[in-house]
């Protein structure tokens, strides 16, 4: 059963996180992993600034 949707607004802070089912692998490599870093950090830019790390 899926989760609710997340009540969203503007200012608000949220937790992302990467995590494989049943132990799979998330990334490819590190250049895919720094990749979805960067578009994480474009997308938070487009709204405010928020750390990425």
């Amino acid at each position: 059963m899926p989760r609710k949707l997340r009540i969203q607004y503007r200012g608000a802070m949220y937790h992302v996180m990467s995590r494989g089912d049943r132990g799979e692998r998330v990334y490819l490599d590190d250049v895919d992993r720094h990749d979805f870093i960067k578009a994480l950090a474009e997308a938070c830019q487009k709204d405010r600034p928020c750390p990425v790390r």
